[in-house]
């Protein structure tokens, strides 16, 4: 697993995000992407971002589902169990961090008193069952191609936190009052928040792409 990085200068990351080219997605990531603008529109905007950050901890749990029912069948091999472990500890703290990102936006909408409309709470559970059926199968079926995909999402949301702040200049200038965001570190402003959690994202994809075996394509700092 990837190491994630804290101390890192934001605003240099943030610049090679918005300069490398998004991954060639296939078609599974594509339908997704799409389903989420027809909801919300083609802009990232806060109730946008919380179905993201709901979505996004789905497949980790799928992931955990999956491994545990393989170390019941296959307890006694070593190399399985310790695989299976490995997974299982990975995917825990990628959904602790997704937890924190969605308690971060929800603090925000709630003290911008930004409110979802009633077509998009009655939406989100019915994206949240789906995408939960569709995860544990694929997780099932081929847990490469479910990690493959997860790079896909994870990148996709690495970008669209990096556009939201560029797109939001007056972020630069706005203080943290949030509770749930100061949980994570210090921060000088409510764009710098943002790119802490795209980069978390590229975080995900980065761990991803080493579960799936395409290491190679791992994106680096400071470069």
């Amino acid at each position: 697993m990837t190491t994630a990085k804290k101390d890192v200068d934001l605003k240099k990351e943030q610049a090679a995000t918005l300069a490398r080219p998004r991954r060639s997605c296939g078609i599974l990531a594509r339908m997704l992407f799409w389903g989420m603008d027809v909801a919300h529109g083609k802009a990232l905007t806060l109730p946008k971002v919380k179905l993201l950050e709901i979505l996004a901890r789905i497949p980790y749990q799928a992931w955990e589902i999956r491994q545990y029912g393989r170390m019941n069948s296959r307890y006694a091999d070593d190399s399985t169990v310790a695989e299976a472990r490995e997974v299982i500890q990975w995917g825990r703290a990628a959904q602790d961090n997704e937890f924190w990102h969605l308690r971060v936006i929800t603090e925000r909408m709630r003290k911008l008193n930004v409110r979802e409309s009633a077509f998009h709470r009655f939406i989100t559970p019915i994206a949240v069952f789906k995408y939960t059926l569709f995860s544990r199968l694929l997780a099932c079926v081929s847990i490469r191609s479910a990690f493959l995909l997860n790079a896909e999402f994870e990148d996709h949301a690495e970008h669209e936190y990096m556009e939201f702040v560029k797109d939001h200049p007056e972020l630069e200038n706005e203080p943290v009052d949030s509770e749930a965001a100061k949980e994570y570190g210090n921060f000088a402003s409510w764009a710098d928040v943002f790119r802490r959690i795209g980069l978390d994202e590229r975080d995900h994809m980065n761990d991803s792409l080493v579960h799936c075996g395409r290491a190679g394509e791992v994106v680096p700092y400071g470069e």
